[in-house]
Order: structure tokens, then sequence, then C-alpha cells
């Protein structure tokens, strides 16, 4: 007999109304849906020099012991990120991806009687996990798009005006995805001094190591100054792990052992351990990346200057333009020119396409494609 239940309505309130993160379209999907080859994917971010050389050969050495849980502690990766930071292991929490140790804050500090705050046009998993355990979601308004300096990015006086006695997290990306957008040293340490001492602040450094500005903060460093903070990063952007999904957070001691009491064990795998700690100490592989992604913003700045493309402001590795008319329909007509991007309707910005920072002839390529979709 079939079953009449409604299993969405058995499902907690926050996960009835809850819509899945859309990731970027992957490679084989496109080629199954168009039967096209060299198909270029410009959509999620990810390094295109690949991984780390000292990740690979640290994968092949780890896949001689498959058979045999990985450390559930993650001690030696924990050790290499203290080490590198100037952290103690215990400040230290691994995740299944940045994506995971978000969820964890999540689990450990909301709940159906909290709030948490980040902003418009902020990554999609904030609401996702904040949802996801019922507690209430409050939007700040970012900035304009006619801001002189940084349109659509985070406007912090009106992230604090969202704190209230039942706030328990703030989230906060920089630079943010899927803007691109920064806060400055200066501008976030003062609003940290603001925020209660009872409210957790999460920064999101996803993309730190690709920025080179003077004025851009390190969180790690106020780490000792306020224990409210977390900082989360990750090894599956300008380290080249995204297949392996391996990421963490730095925060006090004790906000870390709340953490590690509701992550899974054994949520690293062998391989992503052993490639992460690798890759950390890889400094040759990172320059490289950071070179390659600094020469190719600047060849899509002065494409977008040549083309009269406007776009907001970025310091990390993909650009956002705004092409001043629906872009899904852009994004559309590029996969059939075999070149994946990002649409980004789904955050608020339905004339924007999201587009990584390629190597150089990645970016000819896809400059070329917009090109000529933009002119059919």
């Amino acid at each position: 007999m079939q079953s009449t239940v409604d299993f969405k309505k058995l499902a907690v309130t926050g996960v009835q109304a809850l819509h899945p993160y859309q990731p970027g379209k992957p490679i084989e999907e496109l080629e199954r849906e168009l039967g096209i080859s060299n198909i270029l994917k410009l959509a999620s971010n990810e390094n295109p020099l690949g991984a780390s050389p000292n990740a690979q050969a640290a994968i092949a050495a780890a896949l001689k012991t498959l058979e045999l849980y990985p450390d559930g502690s993650g001690y030696q990766l924990k050790a290499a990120i203290a080490d590198k930071f100037g952290l103690q292991n215990a400040q230290i929490t691994l995740g299944n991806g940045s994506n995971d140790v978000l969820e964890l804050i999540a689990r450990a500090f909301l709940d159906n009687s909290r709030a948490a705050v980040f902003s418009e046009y902020a990554f999609a998993v904030y609401p996702i996990v904040i949802q996801a355990v019922g507690a209430e979601l409050r939007v700040a308004k970012a900035n304009p798009p006619e801001h002189d300096t940084m349109p659509y990015g985070h406007n912090l006086a009106n992230i604090a005006a969202k704190i209230t006695d039942n706030t328990r997290v703030v989230f906060i990306a920089n630079p943010n995805n899927p803007t691109g957008t920064w806060l400055s040293k200066a501008d976030l340490h003062a609003f940290l001094q603001r925020v209660p001492s009872d409210v957790i602040v999460v920064i999101d450094e996803a993309y730190t190591e690709y920025v080179n500005d003077p004025t851009f903060p390190n969180a790690l460093a106020w780490l000792a100054e306020f224990p409210n903070l977390i900082v989360t990063r990750t090894f599956s952007k300008i380290y080249g792990l995204a297949g392996l999904r391996v990421g963490y957070a730095a925060s006090g001691a004790d906000i870390a052992d709340m953490l590690n009491r509701v992550r899974q064990p054994f949520n690293v795998n062998s391989l992503a351990l052993a490639a992460a700690q690798a890759a950390l100490g890889d400094e040759a592989f990172l320059q490289q990346s950071v070179a390659t992604n600094a020469a190719g913003l600047q060849q899509w700045f002065a494409a977008c200057a040549e083309n009269g493309w406007e776009y907001i402001p970025t310091v990390g590795n993909f650009i956002t333009v705004n092409m001043k008319r629906p872009a899904a329909p852009l994004y559309d007509a590029l996969l059939r020119e075999g070149v994946i991007v990002r649409p980004i309707g789904g955050y608020g910005l339905p004339q924007h396409l999201r587009i990584t920072i390629g190597t150089e002839t990645q970016n000819d390529r896809c400059i070329k494609a917009l090109q000529k979709v933009l002119s059919a």
C-alpha cells in the first residue's frame, strides 16, 4: 500500500523551509547534457593550477594505509596549523571543509530561541546552517550598489544594529563570496570591539591567502584579544584541495572544546589530513598561486575596462560582473561555448555572473566567449 504520509511535515520546522545549496555545474554534467568536450570550469573558485605537488605526493603515501581509520583528532595537521600561525592545538577544530565547521558553530551555539546575523549578499551556507537548527535569521542590508568604494559590501553598522539580546552568532566573510568585497583591518577591529562578549563572531577567511593589501586584516592575530572570535579557513581554495574537503576553525580553547563536542568522529579522512599538512608547508606553490591570481585579476580588470563591463571590487580569486541584463540566459549561452561560470540570482544578484580567475589562457577564452554571447 502506497504511503500517504507527508514526510516534509515530519521534518523539523527549519528544515521544511530550507532550500539546498546549489553548487557550480560539474564538468561531467555539462558533458552529459550537451555532449561537448574541452570544457572550462570557472564557476567554483577552484585553483586553476591544481593541487600542490607536495600534497599529491602525501596522498600517494597515505594510500598505503586506507584500511585504517584516520586520526580522529587530526593531531599532526592541527600541530602544523598551530606552528604556522602561532596557535595551540587546543584552539583548532577540523572540518570536512570549512562548510562543516560553519555547521558545527550553528549546532553548538544556536537553537530556536536564538538568532544569528549575516549580511545581504553573503555566503549562501550561513542561512542554511542557521535555519537548519531553527534559529532566527537576521539579514543586514549591504552597502548600496552606488557606494563609492565598496558597493554590495558588508555594512558593519547595519550588522551591529541587528544584534539584540538573543543574538548568539554573527557571520562575516572577509573577503566576501560572491561579491569579492572586503573589510579593512581598522573597520573590522572597531566592529569587534563593539560586539557584546556573549556574541560569537565568525570571520570566514576562505580567500584570505589571495589578498595582498596592507590594510587587510589577519583575524587570527586577534584571537587572544577577543575570546568570542572564531576564524574559519579552508584548504579548498588556494591550496587546491576542494575534492578532499578539509577546513578548520581557530578560536579560543573553550570555544574549540564546544565545537569538538558536536563534531563527528573521523570527519576528516586520512588522505585529506595528509594532503592538507603537506600543502600548508608548500610556500612555493602558494606564491605561484598568488601570482597567477594577481595577474589574472589584472587581465580581467583590463578586459572589463575595454568592454565597458561593470564589476564589483574584489581581492579574491573571482570577479563578479554586472551584465546589466538578466544573467541566466548569458550563463546558458556560455555553457554552449563550453565555459561554466556562476549565475548568482540566488544571492539576490540576478544580473551578475561570478567568474573564477583562471590562468592567462583560461581567462582569455572566457573573455572571448563572453564577448561572443553578448554580441549575439
